[in-house]
């Protein structure tokens, strides 16, 4: 597994996340097409990931640090994507998602570390996240949906 860095956080706050300025970052990355390194699945980001990244239900149930996470870990997603690990099928069983998920999900297991500095703190301190990433399947390829089940790694913080 290899853990992705992100460099800056963006999205500040863990209450009142621009949930539209996060859409908006996601849509700079619409029609690219990332290669998943273990398994060579090409996964698309377009325009419709972003409201479902940012709508979905996961997303908005999330509060407090989760929320930041799940919002500065935009900047990050190709990379996700690229060194996601531990694919899995899951079957569609949602009505709503009867055309456009038509052949199921994929899950990918995903790790991230998000930087953590106090005001007063010379060196920056990283902690270690996991999550999962949903992709949708259809006659016309691999979508990026969302990543939900953040959790925090429990281990000791890594210095840099």
């Amino acid at each position: 597994m290899k853990y992705i860095k992100l460099k800056n956080i963006i999205f500040y706050g863990k209450q009142g996340i621009p949930w539209n300025e996060v859409e908006k970052y996601i849509k700079m990355y619409s029609g690219s097409q990332i290669i998943v390194q273990e398994y060579q699945d090409r996964i698309v980001i377009n325009s419709k990931s972003a409201d479902e990244y940012t709508e979905s239900k996961y997303t908005k149930k999330l509060r407090g640090a989760l929320a930041k996470v799940n919002a500065n870990v935009v900047q990050i997603l190709p990379e996700l994507i690229t060194y996601a690990t531990n694919r899995r099928w899951v079957e569609n069983k949602a009505e709503k998602h009867s055309g456009d998920a038509v052949d199921g999900w994929y899950r990918y297991d995903t790790y991230f570390s998000i930087p953590v500095k106090a005001e007063n703190e010379e060196s920056t301190r990283w902690n270690d996240y996991r999550g999962t990433l949903v992709v949708k399947i259809n006659h016309r390829g691999m979508f990026f949906y969302d990543l939900i089940d953040i959790k925090k790694e429990a281990r000791t913080p890594q210095e840099s």
